[in-house]
């Protein structure tokens, strides 16, 4: 077997690189004891904490480096992991260790591997972030093993993170596989020659609590002189780079104030194995008075009991766990009195220190990384010998109902006041600050008619008079529209954008198409009559093309109006002409580039071919419809173009920010082109565009919350833009009742599904 390990590594000093080295020796030791040799058993790829990927003299193992921030390192290393003759990963998850928020870089990563995956945990938190929620439970969905090191790392897992049992491992944290020295080196030096040694050791930094150890010091003293505390460790690289040395020379502050430096002793160094050993066996109590219960797991704790140390600590999660039934001794966070009535007791009292040792040598016993090495690889062999998930699982439809969220209007509800909907939201808290726009409302208007014809929603109806209303009020004399609107009311401009002109024509097209009574229907047509006028005074193609689609849709209820025909005709007709201006042999667009709401233009051509019949609008909606999924699906799943810069011709395609309407788009103009050609796969790409809401995007994340029932406002380089606005979220339950209504025409492409197509099909949903 051969395992490709992903991790940070020495020289990095950071403990999991530690950890990865001892797990890589072990599992390595107990393949030679199969007959498997050690150097081919493996290889490493590196995570680095910086952009120079020289910084570190790694070993030969190490076969790839990931610079932590730099997001195609992530990509190559999959290429390389995918086409290496590796046979299982096993990874070391820290989100720390990985670039974006709180490590979502690694995720897509994950979603391209194509090796057996084995995780490791080194962190589980007990109230994560939304963004590290979705992270490690994307991560247990791509793992065929999580490993956790503490029996409280399942309950979590279960309970917080819903994540089956059986899909999660205890293999508890390694220790060296070393006997304590008769003649300890360490016991002929001054801090330990005839003195009794109290010890911590681990990087330093400020959640790791030795300032209680040196408040308790001046009550230990004054019962045993004979004391010295002494810490050995450099500080944690990233407290040097924000604070350098501060926290040091603040203990070494407090340790003269309270008269006891003399008793202190700092040891600025990274040891080995062997020599830590040395340590721990010359101290006559370990002590970790971290400051907060949140750790699962620590090294630290794991290796002084594995020595047959006598440990008193702070009751975090994993001490409360290892020093049970008399391992070790507990004490209060940041109590120094508590800390140093132990402290005393047990150097009182040698019997009690004596069997603290003894229990805590004997449970150490079977933590010794041979051991370890063994359970590890019993889970990677079992990775291994899993199935490929796709052959145990029967071929999805082109839609499958099955992983739709819920419909809710939670969200819109919440964003909805007596004026209209809320354009902007923190997080999911209405922002009242930045008040409405005429976008929103429009679109607003057409999600809760769909929702009301889908659903019979009685919510959706009595939001319908709101939305129509806020474009009545905003509707000027001449009858153009203004666009937003203060939370007092009052008007903010004189004159909307054509984008917001053309988004409620659109509505009142669709209004008047499916109104759900005359009054509306009636009330929409004088709105929308009062706008034709300004038809033929747009200039951007965005605004054409909505309008297009308001007026097509108008025309399905009135289609003997022979004036909205010339309208629609005319329209697009320029639509044409400037795809004609701009269309080259490889670019086949309607401007020298592409930019937001990009698929709204193939999708107006497409509603005017319904109406007119006219044929250059088809073959021209699909060309283009083409060459934009080229461009969105060069990944394999929904990659729509950033808002950073555009796409322009001959150059590159922005990754970033990618926003809730460019998904909208092009789920919608996926259904139009399935009506228009009855081909399955539009079907299959439009459900495609929709899961990029449900993660199947770059970043490998959710942008709808199941919590909220709102949409997160895009996708950025470094994760989620947490707010959820009235536009992503509307995009989103227009996307959502688009996909519903695709499944009403599922019994139609059924039969046209080609026999080979399952495989097809589920690779793209």
């Amino acid at each position: 077997m051969k395992v490709a390990y992903i991790s940070t590594y020495l020289p990095r000093e950071c403990g999991l690189a530690t950890f990865n080295q001892n797990v890589v020796r072990a599992i390595a030791l107990n393949l030679a004891r199969q007959g498997q040799s050690g150097p081919e058993s493996g290889f490493g790829v590196a995570m680095n904490d910086s952009d120079d990927e020289d910084e570190y003299a790694y070993g030969d193992e190490v076969k790839v480096i990931i610079r932590q921030d730099d997001q195609k390192d992530y990509i190559e290393a999959a290429t390389y992991l995918n086409t290496s003759d590796a046979d299982v990963c096993l990874l070391e998850h820290e989100f720390g260790i990985f670039g974006g928020e709180s490590g979502i870089y690694l995720l897509p990563l994950l979603h391209r591997l194509e090796k057996p995956l084995v995780t490791v945990l080194h962190t589980i938190l007990r109230e994560p972030s939304h963004t590290q929620k979705i992270i490690i439970q994307e991560i247990a969905r791509r793992s065929a093993r999580l490993v956790v090191m503490s029996r409280r790392g399942i309950d979590f897992l279960t309970a917080i993170y819903d994540i089956a049992p059986e899909k999660i491992q205890l293999i508890e944290h390694g220790v060296p596989d070393l006997e304590a020295l008769k003649l300890n080196p360490l016991r002929t030096l001054a801090p330990f020659r005839n003195r009794r040694v109290l010890f911590s050791f681990g990087l330093l930094s400020r959640n790791k609590g030795l300032e209680t150890v040196i408040r308790a010091l001046p009550a230990i003293v004054a019962h045993h002189p004979d004391v010295v505390y002494v810490v050995l460790g450099n500080t944690h690289p990233g407290v040097v780079r924000r604070s350098g040395e501060e926290y040091r020379e603040q203990l070494k502050r407090l340790a003269i104030e309270l008269q006891v430096d003399k008793h202190l002793v700092f040891i600025n160094k990274f040891v080995e194995e062997a020599e830590l050993m040395n340590y721990l066996t010359a101290a006559t109590l370990y002590i970790t008075p971290y400051t907060n219960e949140a750790q699962i797991t620590s090294g630290t704790l794991s290796y002084a009991v594995g020595a047959g140390a006598a440990v008193v600590s702070t009751p975090y999660w994993h001490a409360q766990e290892l020093l049970a039934e008399d391992r070790g001794r507990l004490f209060p966070f940041k109590d120094a009195d508590a800390l140093a009535d132990t402290v005393n007791d047990l150097l009182t009292n040698p019997e009690k220190l004596a069997a603290l040792q003894h229990n805590a040598y004997q449970y150490g016993l079977h933590l010794r990384w041979p051991k370890i090495g063994a359970e590890y690889l019993a889970v990677l062999a079992a990775a291994c010998a899993q199935p490929e998930a796709g052959n145990e699982l029967p071929p999805r439809p082109l839609v499958d109902p099955e992983i739709i969220p819920e419909f809710s209007l939670a969200h819109v509800r919440r964003l909805t006041d007596d004026t209209g909907i809320v354009q902007h939201a923190k997080y999911g808290i209405p922002n009242l600050k930045e008040g409405y726009c005429l976008d929103d409302n429009s679109r607003a208007l057409i999600m809760a008619l769909m929702a009301y014809q889908q659903h019979n929603s009685p919510e959706a109806l009595e939001l319908l008079p709101i939305y129509l209303s806020y474009i009545h009020y905003v509707q000027r004399d001449d009858g153009n529209f203004r666009n937003f609107l203060s939370f007092r009311r009052e008007y903010l401009d004189e004159i909307g954008s054509e984008d917001s002109f053309g988004r409620t024509v659109w509505a009142l097209g669709y209004l008047i198409h499916r109104a759900p009574n005359n009054s509306y229907r009636e009330f929409a047509g004088e709105l929308l009559a009062r706008s034709v006028p300004h038809f033929q005074q747009l200039h951007h193609l965005r605004g054409m093309a909505n309008t297009m689609i308001g007026v097509a849709y108008y025309l399905q209820a009135h289609p003997d109006d022979e004036a909205l025909v010339e309208e629609l005709t005319q329209l697009a007709a320029r639509l044409l002409a400037a795809y004609a201006a701009h269309r080259t042999t490889d670019w086949h667009w309607f401007e020298e580039k592409l930019t937001y709401d990009n698929a709204i233009l193939p999708l107006a051509l497409l509603h005017a071919y319904e109406i007119t019949g006219h044929a250059p609008a088809r073959e021209v909606a699909l060309e283009a419809l083409a060459f934009l999924d080229e461009v969105s699906f060069r990944n394999g799943f929904l990659n729509p173009v950033g808002n950073e810069g555009w796409y322009h011709q001959d150059g590159e395609v922005p990754l970033f920010d990618q926003q809730a309407i460019e998904t909208m788009a092009m789920v919608l103009v996926y259904l139009q082109a399935y009506r228009t050609t009855h081909e399955p796969d539009f079907i299959r790409r439009m459900f495609a565009s929709y899961q990029w809401f449900l993660g199947e995007n770059l970043l490998r994340v959710p942008l709808y919350d199941q919590e909220t029932k709102g949409c997160c406002d895009g996708l950025q380089q470094t994760g989620l833009n947490r707010n959820q606005g009235a536009e992503s979220t509307l995009a989103y339950l227009i996307s959502h009742l688009t996909v519903l209504r695709a499944l009403e025409l599922e019994h139609e492409y059924d039969q046209s599904v080609p026999a080979a197509a399952p495989a097809q099909v589920t690779a793209a949903v």
